[in-house]
């Protein structure tokens, strides 16, 4: 997959009417979004190490560098056209995030009502989640320790490759792929998860760092504990799609259990979708 070419929508034209790519906000090349290069192959942790050895994560700059995850309190995303890429913005108050083609919102739901937002596409699934951090970068490359543990505590194969936003943590078992991808921002982290068939995880992994690339975080001013997620408010459609499967689950609840209240129980199966 070529590497996003989205600019701001001010961008200026020439008496010919191009663009002249001046005031355009528009990514440098990056190789290793295709395809692994040899560079980032021969870059991929060897677990039985700390996966913070070696050469620093880049910094990443939210506010003025030419990709994002941008930080939605200095950067707009109405400043950006996305519209070769998107067919909509998902806008959850702490993320905002453009939508590929062809994909649609799933949301996972709990025993206390949803549990996670997924973004569904034709080559696997994207599980965003933002989180606070301090004030100092660093918060994801000691996750990334953890997640890897975690990953072989459940009898994944494991490695860390580098990325465009530095380390990635990637899974495998059973033909699937769970490639792990995270940036620290101003005062938070942002964390996408991409789970695919294995002949399709490559694919799926550039999807998912063009999707990155277009995300915006909110941080807000509540003091949030470093760590925990950020909140999220779902849109007006998908509230209602939600609380329509919330109902209908109690509904059902009930009819299993007449002598008892309604109650949600909780079943990762229902879910609400929005395209």
């Amino acid at each position: 997959m070529a590497l996003w070419p989205f600019g701001k929508k001010n961008e200026t034209k020439d008496e010919s009417g191009e663009g002249t790519g001046e005031g355009v906000n528009a990514p440098a090349a990056l190789s290793n979004l295709g395809a692994p290069a040899e560079a980032e192959v021969e870059a991929a942790v060897d677990l039985d190490q700390d996966p913070a050895a070696g050469e620093p994560d880049p910094v990443h700059d939210a506010f003025n560098g030419q990709t994002g995850p941008f930080d939605a309190g200095a950067v707009s995303i109405d400043d950006f056209d996305f519209s070769d890429f998107a067919k909509g913005v998902l806008d959850l108050g702490s993320l905002q995030i453009p939508l590929p083609v062809n994909s649609e919102v799933q949301v996972e739901m709990g025993e206390q009502g949803p549990r996670m937002l997924h973004i569904v596409t034709e080559f696997g699934r994207i599980t965003p989640v933002a989180f606070a951090a301090p004030t100092s970068a660093g918060q994801w490359r000691e996750s990334t320790k953890e997640i890897a543990a975690g990953m072989r505590r459940d009898g994944l194969s494991v490695r860390v490759e580098k990325g465009p936003w530095g380390r990635e943590v990637v899974g495998e078992a059973n033909d699937r792929q769970i490639r792990i991808a995270g940036v620290d921002g101003p005062r938070w982290m942002l964390r996408m998860t991409m789970i695919a068939p294995a002949d399709r995880a490559d694919a799926m992994r550039d999807l998912g760092r063009e999707v990155i690339a277009r995300t915006f975080v909110n941080r807000g001013e509540a003091p949030i504990l470093a760590g925990n997620p950020l909140p999220v408010a779902l849109p007006k459609q998908l509230a209602e799609q939600v609380q329509q499967a919330m109902a209908k689950r109690a509904q059902e609840a009930a009819a299993k259990n007449p002598g008892q209240a309604p109650t949600a129980t909780p079943d990762q199966g229902n879910t609400g979708n929005a395209g």
